[in-house]
């Protein structure tokens, strides 16, 4: 499951890129790169495509592998290699799939995996959150970094590690509270 530009050169030149374009927009990305081995990484609040792309951008700009879940309509061409070379995984939402135990088998048979995952399933504010990547966390034994983009203070970043206890109520409850103070790019 590893991206192509995991070449050093490569990834360096990206990285510069990304932080480039983020200084150049007047954002800053705070927090200490995650140092897990395996781990989901949530991006919240996701409102629009920009959100995505600004956690995108904090990847790059940190230099990490990571991979990320997109619907499929992201892949088609002219962009399906560009996708999966920047770390896609298309999903076919219209159907059952067994997202959550393919990706759960990923896991447990990568050495190493980030697997970074927009909470709300959507582009626009959601009163629920899908809870596909609390299974997926939770059946794997993986963390979850709490990933974030705040558009009032122009910031991105990694928040808190969040461990399931397998209360999914109370425990995404827990997760939604470190983003009350949080606005997306079009809140």
């Amino acid at each position: 499951m590893k991206t192509i530009y995991t070449t050093p050169i490569l990834r360096d030149v990206l990285s510069l890129i990304a932080r480039l374009i983020l200084r150049l927009i007047g954002w800053k990305v705070t927090g200490e790169t995650p140092q897990y081995k395996k781990y989901i990484l949530i991006a919240a609040p996701h409102t629009s495509n920009w959100d995505f792309i600004f956690m995108l951008l904090v990847v790059l700009s940190r230099k990490m592998d990571a991979r990320w879940m997109g619907k499929q309509q992201l892949f088609s061409p002219p962009f399906h290699g560009v996708m999966k070379w920047l770390g896609g995984i298309p999903i076919e939402r219209s159907k059952t799939n067994n997202t959550v135990d393919s990706m759960v088998n990923a896991f447990q048979s990568a050495p190493t995996l980030t697997l970074l995952i927009t909470p709300e399933g959507t582009r626009s504010k959601v009163k629920e959150w899908k809870t596909g990547f609390y299974r997926i966390a939770n059946s794997a034994e993986v963390p979850i970094v709490l990933g974030f983009i705040d558009a009032s203070t122009k910031s991105c970043g990694f928040g808190d590690t969040f461990h399931p206890s397998g209360d999914i109520d109370n425990d995404m409850l827990a997760i939604k509270a470190n983003y009350k103070n949080k606005s997306g790019i079009c809140d």
